[in-house]
């Protein structure tokens, strides 16, 4: 799942996306109005996380222009304890909830949890193609009764390449996916990662492969 996280506080944004990473989110942090507006009408995410006190645009314009564009990817508002009628705008204006600061880490990832799953698309917690589960809770891939617990990123390549079945995506597609927008990352970690895949698919006796296709790109396809 990738996340866009708008917040001007540095230390508050960098512990969210700390625990957010630790729960097997992809995070894009930006830190005024302005970036939050550009990163969501440049990528694709899965929800967005908008701090409504920001500086250049304040979250609740950020929201409006987005909807006003026909952006419906769920927003959850952080808004201030005492700005209640910041919350009823936020409502009106299209969020699909707020959360008032302070706010504990476990009801911000349980509140994360309740707008992702209130999407238009459902994404179910059990990926399957082929005899391949993913269990998007455990990050375990398993066949039958094989089971493989993957590492962070070996999940979050698994998940991208089993929501996007048949679909070839680019290296650069994998690496903005997988590790951010902002990645420091190279080509060459998309291979280790998909090689890595390969070898798991290999040992679960998989009935999928990973396939690639010169200057285009990988994707997932059955053997049988």
């Amino acid at each position: 799942m990738k996340l866009l996280y708008a917040e001007d506080e540095i230390g508050m944004s960098e512990a969210v996306v700390d625990i957010l990473t630790y729960h097997n989110y992809v995070v894009d942090a930006v830190y005024d109005g302005d970036e939050a507006l550009d990163y969501a009408r440049a990528e694709q995410y899965d929800g967005i996380i908008l701090d409504i006190m920001m500086p250049r645009l304040d979250g609740l314009e950020v929201l409006k222009q987005l909807r006003r564009g026909g952006c419906r990817t769920p927003v959850l508002l952080l808004t201030a304890k005492a700005k209640i009628e910041d919350q009823i705008q936020g409502l009106d204006l299209g969020a699909d909830d707020y959360l008032p600061k302070p706010f504990s880490m476990e009801l911000l990832l349980a509140r994360v949890r309740a707008m992702l799953r209130r999407r238009e698309e459902f994404t179910p917690d059990i990926l399957r193609c082929g005899n391949i589960s993913l269990n998007r809770q455990s990050c375990e891939l398993s066949a039958g009764e094989r089971a493989i617990v993957l590492t962070k990123l070996e999940y979050r390549m698994m998940e991208v390449l089993m929501l996007n079945k048949g679909i070839y995506l680019s290296t650069e597609d994998l690496l903005v996916k997988v590790w951010g927008y902002d990645t420091e990352a190279e080509a060459g970690a998309v291979w280790v990662y998909i090689s890595y895949l390969r070898r798991h698919l290999l040992d679960l006796k998989a009935d999928i492969v990973i396939s690639v296709k010169r200057k285009v790109g990988y994707t997932l396809e059955e053997t049988v």
